[in-house]
């Protein structure tokens, strides 16, 4: 089949790489042309994947028309914040029943949308039945490496999940199959918070005990924003929840736990994102992670914490010492009140 990769940075490429291993023709679409002229002279993206070979089966565009051209389904990767603009420029070129896989972790800022939404309102799409999202513990150069890896994928059409797992299913890599779109979204999206805060305590040169408070604590928040949103809360301790939020805070490729430690030491936001090739979406998602906070009345202190650092100029440490002085009371409550909100 012939299979639309909408976004060339590690991830996307990464994934088009796993992808053509089982014989699927890959349209590979990149945002520069620079990208583009590369892959198709070296067969190799040095900006975001260097020393990866990629199959003269992934035929790299930066024509968006020619990337779905006849595409039996859209793999979607790109940054959220992109995310919109990205969609509409698809649309007219897109069936109204071509499945879309989304790959892209985030929340809207504007709007609070999760990207399954964004997807529905920009295509019209009235159901999420041809919509899934994939989301785990997962950096893109170990996957190229052939590492053993596993992550969700979360889509409400049973036969569309099959049909993705079997696309995707290789001797090392493996997805496990949910049905919950909003838990795998915010686990992908709310773990690049956590990360930040970990980052910024390896920085402040805390050891194992400080980030194993954060991890705990940060999963916590991460499972009473989720349920409060109607999420299941099981899916937080899966690989879309408790793996990649493990992953991403410990691991040395994390971009997200790279800019925390960073600011960690003392370096500004603002240089930190001028010195960066790709997204730290935790930059974006601590934004949106706070007003979802306060839209389902949700105590999130971690992401409070990390808001006050990144856009209020609070040192990193006092933010630490604060969130000690608020580390009281009872651990995860069983059940979380929902709240009703107008939208």
């Amino acid at each position: 089949m012939k299979i639309a990769v909408i976004g060339a940075g590690s991830w996307g490429t990464a994934l088009a790489w796993l992808l053509s291993h089982n014989k699927h023709e890959i349209s590979l679409w990149a945002y520069e042309d620079a990208v583009t002229e590369t892959i198709k002279k070296t067969r190799e993206n040095t900006s975001y994947l260097p020393g990866i070979k990629l199959n003269q089966s992934i035929a790299p565009t930066s024509n968006i028309e020619q990337a779905l051209y006849e595409a039996t389904w859209v793999l979607f990767v790109v940054p959220s914040h992109v995310s919109r603009n990205v969609l509409t420029t698809m649309r007219p070129y897109l069936s109204a029943t071509t499945p879309i896989v989304s790959a892209t972790k985030g929340i809207e800022r504007k709007t609070l949308m999760l990207v399954s939404e964004v997807i529905c309102e920009v295509l019209e799409r009235k159901n999420s039945q041809q919509v899934a999202v994939l989301s785990g513990p997962s950096f893109a150069k170990e996957l190229v490496q052939s590492n053993p890896t596993a992550v969700s994928l979360a889509t409400k059409n049973t036969r569309l999940a099959r049909r993705i797992e079997n696309a995707f299913s290789t001797p090392f890599f493996r997805m496990f199959l949910s049905s919950d779109l909003v838990g795998v979204q915010l686990g992908g999206a709310l773990k690049n918070v956590i990360a930040l805060a970990a980052g910024g305590a390896d920085g402040l040169g805390f050891g194992y005990n400080t980030k194993a408070i954060l991890l705990t604590r940060g999963l916590s928040e991460m499972a009473r924003l989720g349920i409060a949103m109607g999420a299941d809360i099981n899916t937080f301790y899966g690989q879309s929840g408790m793996g990649d939020l493990f992953l991403t805070c410990g691991g040395s490729l994390s971009r997200n736990r790279a800019v925390g430690e960073k600011i960690g030491t003392g370096e500004s936001l603002e240089s930190i994102q001028k010195s960066m090739n790709m997204v730290a979406e935790g930059v974006y998602t601590t934004q949106s992670a706070l007003a979802l906070s306060q839209k389902y009345q949700v105590d999130m202190p971690i992401v409070h914490e990390i808001h006050r650092v990144l856009f209020e100029g609070k040192a990193p440490r006092q933010a630490v010492m604060d969130l000690m002085a608020l580390a009281r009371g009872e651990e995860i409550p069983l059940e979380v009140k929902r709240v009703s909100v107008r939208t």
